[in-house]
């Protein structure tokens, strides 16, 4: 049975106008039986693509990885994993959501799916591609049907190695919904205190975010350091946001991290439950 971890089905597009469905199945059955294909041509001011779908997982992605970037027609053709319409509709609003960083660029859903499994069963998982290149952008999420066990994945997973690389996990930026017994119609925002109450006390690594521009190390140094002594600083200009690890905890990060009013955007810092470079803090 197909599902999500196995699935059979190919997008292959940037195809020449002359491409036809039989060209397509007999280029592709040199790999394995496909089942069936299907040509979409009705936006007349793009390039057409289609679908293939495979009887097998195993020859759809032996497919995938042979096709992938080779002429047909004297074009390059671009091959991916088909968005099966059921994880289309699969609502998954209600489960508890993991991020995964700083993933090796070879990374896929079908690694990170296999990384997390052993903490329990999950209903979604996805390295998030760039929609013009088809390249990974480094991170992905994972979501599990029980919070314990999302919980459990982002506690032992930070910090490992996974493709030559050391993971960082945290909440996925929507927060995991409150049981069904006191929930609201409402999504229920955690206050600030609250955030900071559920950290570490021994906790000394700070994120600030919702910097448009001008971010740099220079600048976290000069504005953190009359706070405490500064043990590393890594900054993401281009996502606006920075992690500054600190000697100890900063006691001032509740005063610093008062969430800015709609008028008026501006930094958010708060205290990240994971280290960083690969630094367990203690």
């Amino acid at each position: 049975m197909e599902d999500e971890s196995h699935p059979k089905t190919l997008y292959v597009g940037n195809l020449s106008r002359d491409v036809t469905e039989n060209l397509i199945l007999q280029l592709f059955t040199q790999i394995g039986p496909c089942k069936s294909c299907k040509m979409i041509t009705e936006h007349t001011s793009n390039d057409p693509y289609c679908f293939v779908e495979f009887f097998e997982h195993r020859d759809a992605a032996a497919a995938l990885a042979a096709m992938n970037g080779r002429k047909i027609l004297g074009k390059e053709v671009k091959v991916n994993w088909a968005t099966t319409p059921s994880s289309q509709k699969k609502d998954t609003s209600n489960h508890f959501h993991a991020f995964v960083g700083d993933l090796s660029p070879e990374i896929t859903t079908d690694d990170i799916r296999a990384a997390f499994a052993p903490f329990g069963k999950i209903s979604d998982a996805r390295v998030v591609k760039d929609m013009t290149t088809g390249k990974s952008k480094g991170y992905g999420f994972v979501s599990f049907y029980n919070k314990l066990d999302a919980e459990n994945a982002i506690v032992h997973m930070g910090g490992q190695w996974l493709g030559g690389r050391q993971i960082r996990t945290n909440w996925a930026t929507r927060k995991p919904p409150a049981p069904k017994s006191v929930q609201d119609n409402g999504s229920k925002q955690l206050r600030f205190d609250e955030v900071v109450n559920q950290s570490s006390p021994q906790n000394s690594t700070v994120y600030c975010g919702g910097i448009q521009s001008g971010l740099t190390e220079h600048l976290m140094r000069q504005t953190f350091s009359p706070f405490g002594q500064i043990m590393e600083i890594r900054v993401f200009p281009e996502k606006g946001y920075s992690f500054i690890r600190q000697s100890q905890s900063p006691a001032w990060v509740g005063g610093f991290g008062t969430q800015p009013s709609q008028a008026q955007p501006g930094p958010v810092m708060n205290q990240a439950n994971f280290g960083m470079a690969g630094y367990q803090t203690q």
